[in-house]
């Protein structure tokens, strides 16, 4: 399967868009973008659509990183038995790393700017929040309590990762069994009390992400949550 996916991304990167000049999107005709050769069989198909797969993780991963002329010359290297500047262990590693870097720098970007927003603080933390509703509740949980609480949390693009308002079902859990980021940021509310937590990542999963693949390591992470009641103090 990683051959196929390996001989499918070559033959993306020397037809389609990269095999036209990397001419500008928005001056494409239509004759521009049809294909280079034809999709005969299953097998074709396979290797084109593990190809346009790979491609968009690619690009969602480095952005306007990506470098084909690059991952050309690897692809090539690779599969001919050349040698290559890295091992796969090395290349592994170094790919991991680069990532962790690169959401640590999204967040920190992301985290100077939502700071000079009105209505936010930083707590000495890092942690940022922003109270979006007031309650009637009067009591602050602690460290060890358990708290019943509504949540929604998304990534910065927006993307939804979690939460019990789509599901339609409170959540209750002892505030030191979560992250650091909500063990802390929790204990600012009252019940009744709704707010808006945005946590860097190492009060959220760090450099290990979570389980699932939908937090990616040093991912800086935002959640609203609505203390609905301190179920034990």
């Amino acid at each position: 399967m990683k051959k196929m996916l390996v001989i499918a991304l070559m033959s993306w990167l020397s037809s389609g868009l990269f095999a036209q000049g990397q001419k500008n999107p928005a001056t494409l005709q239509k004759n521009d973008l049809k294909p280079a050769f034809e999709l005969k069989n299953a097998v074709d198909s396979a290797n084109y659509a593990n190809a346009v797969s790979f491609a968009a993780n690619l690009k969602k991963q480095l952005g306007d990183d990506v470098r084909p002329e690059l991952l050309m010359a690897a692809l090539r290297s690779a599969m001919s038995g050349e040698a290559t500047m890295m091992t796969p262990d090395a290349a592994t590693a170094y790919a991991n790393t680069y990532g962790i870097n690169r959401n640590k720098a999204e967040g920190r970007k992301y985290l100077e700017m939502n700071k000079k927003r009105p209505g936010v603080t930083t707590t000495p933390s890092g942690l940022q929040y922003e109270i979006l509703k007031k309650g009637a509740g009067t009591v602050f949980p602690v460290a060890t309590s358990r708290v019943e609480v509504h949540y929604h949390g998304t990534l910065l693009d927006g993307t939804i990762f979690d939460s019990s308002v789509q599901r339609g079902q409170t959540a209750t859990f002892g505030l030191n069994q979560v992250i650091k980021g909500w063990t802390e940021g929790v204990q600012y509310m009252k019940e009744g009390d709704k707010f808006k937590f945005t946590i860097p990542s190492e009060l959220a999963y760090g450099e290990r992400g979570a389980p699932g693949g939908k937090i990616k390591a040093g991912a800086t992470l935002i959640f609203e949550v609505e203390l609905i009641k301190i179920a034990q103090q």
